[in-house]
């Protein structure tokens, strides 16, 4: 467990980013009001997410690695921060749902649905906790595989 200590550290604080900006989500108003633009400023999360990969290789490298990396031992510490945040994303998602913004589900579901976006039952079924949860845990897997190659590549260091 020691072998993957950077790991966890920064999958939790990941955790945290994500709670932090689902609060700020919620605070700006799209969630609720403003819930025809989550859409598109949900997307911003990105720039955070990218740099936590990019404080969490660099710390691989400097406190595991002597300040030396390669590409492979960066991808591989990515996977593993990776898999260690999508195990983690459903206890995320459900406290989003249930403490954090427990009424956007039902917000979502009534905007897709007054906007001809969706039927009712296909918005019933796509916007729900557990949809989310899956959305949540594949999304963590392949989003971060991806960021992890991109992030190893420019954190490598001979």
């Amino acid at each position: 467990m020691s072998k993957y200590r950077i790991e966890i550290k920064w999958a939790i604080i990941f955790a945290l980013a994500t709670l932090l900006w689902m609060v700020f989500e919620k605070s700006m108003g799209w969630h609720d009001v403003l819930i025809e633009k989550h859409a598109i400023y949900t997307n911003f999360f990105a720039i955070i997410a990218v740099a936590v990969y990019v404080l969490a290789l660099l710390d691989k490298r400097k406190v595991d690695y002597d300040g030396k990396m390669s590409w492979k031992q960066g991808f591989i510490s990515g996977i593993i921060l990776s898999v260690i945040i999508a195990v983690i994303s459903p206890l995320t998602q459900y406290i989003t749902s249930t403490l954090i913004t427990p009424e956007y589900f039902t917000n979502i579901i009534n905007f897709v649905v007054d906007s001809g976006k969706m039927d009712q039952e296909a918005a019933e079924s796509y916007f729900n906790l557990k949809s989310y949860i899956l959305q949540s845990l594949f999304g963590a897997l392949t989003m971060g595989i991806v960021t992890s190659a991109i992030v190893a590549f420019f954190v490598k260091k001979q």
